[in-house]
């Protein structure tokens, strides 16, 4: 299996996926930051109101693509904004209620984006409907982590990061 930790590098950039609960799509968006960035990327998730555990769906979802998802967790986003925290180069929320709260200051100069996609936690129609609700999400998330990554965005001026940022929450998806 592969695991959703990474090597530590001092010219990655760190990058904190927020939510409200942090046990669904924030929890995903770190691990496909982690996976597909090959160590050009720390990410981080955290929530404004964490959930204390990561969805089940979730779980699922990443033991069905080979994800030990062992090590992840929800947890505050206070912990980012506490001393000794990581520099934090980027902030992407995923949900709208996230998006629309007021967050702690983060050590660094983050830039700021917003990637609202829907809910999958809870859908109607049982588990089999929550994980395609679950497979969705992880889909849209990747596609945005992928253009993402094929930016040279250790190099870019912060105001054209800021643009390409905004320009793929508006992808497929958005909420």
């Amino acid at each position: 299996m592969l695991r959703a930790g990474g090597c530590r590098l001092s010219e990655r950039r760190n990058v904190l996926v927020l939510c409200t609960g942090n046990s669904a799509r924030s929890i995903l968006g770190e691990v496909l930051l982690t996976l597909l960035g090959k160590g050009r990327v720390r990410a981080f998730s955290a929530g404004s109101k964490p959930a204390g555990a990561v969805n089940p769906g979730a779980v699922r979802l990443l033991e069905r693509e080979g994800i030990d998802a062992s090590d992840l967790r929800s947890k505050s986003w206070n912990e980012f904004a506490a001393p000794g925290a990581p520099p934090i180069d980027i902030v992407i929320t995923v949900c709208g209620n996230a998006a629309g709260e007021a967050c702690p200051s983060f050590p660094g100069k983050a830039v700021r984006a917003h990637w609202g996609l829907a809910d999958p936690a809870g859908v109607p129609g049982g588990e089999a409907a929550e994980d395609a609700a679950f497979v969705r999400t992880w889909e849209l998330l990747r596609e945005r982590v992928e253009a993402f990554l094929a930016l040279p965005f250790e190099t870019m001026p912060e105001a054209e990061l800021q643009r390409e940022l905004n320009a793929m929450g508006q992808m497929e998806g958005a909420a």
